[in-house]
């Protein structure tokens, strides 16, 4: 086959350290619109991003030129950088080690877009962990539990 044609739509979940509520509404739509850039910058379309105080959604189509683990790389530490940047009170911000990225059918694209969409609805009543427990049981993703918090 003479081309390499890709359609890869991916959702990425990833949070602060510790889950420390650095993302407040006011540094949230400025960040945001950051990691959409770095996402650009890396050939990776953004379609939504999207979180909460403590943890970031990403819904994107891969590039094929970058690995998924090459892209979070540069995501945190590019946004690291800059969340840093923004003022004392984000001397000291990490992101987790750890993500959670999962495939996503061209189908469900616009329902996951709309779920990342309303975020903050959604955790009035549902906080991350228990969030981020339902996309790894409704992915079939195996873990262990004593490893995903930080």
């Amino acid at each position: 086959m003479p081309q390499s044609l890709t359609q890869l739509y991916v959702h990425i979940v990833f949070s602060t350290k510790k889950h420390i509520p650095y993302l407040r509404r006011s540094i949230r739509k400025e960040l945001f619109s950051y990691l959409g850039g770095i996402l650009n910058n890396l050939e990776c379309i953004p379609i939504k991003i999207g979180g909460y105080d403590d943890h970031v959604h990403i819904l994107c189509r891969m590039s094929k030129k970058i690995t998924l683990i090459k892209l979070l790389e540069e995501v945190k530490k590019s946004s690291s950088k800059w969340i840093k940047s923004k003022g004392d009170e984000f001397k000291d911000f990490h992101w987790q080690d750890g993500y959670g990225a999962f495939t996503v059918n061209p189908s469900g694209v616009d329902r996951l877009q709309s779920y990342i969409e309303n975020q903050e609805e959604h955790h009035k009543w549902k906080k991350f962990r228990k969030e981020y427990l339902a996309f790894l049981k409704s992915n079939n993703a195996e873990y262990d539990e004593r490893y995903l918090w930080d």
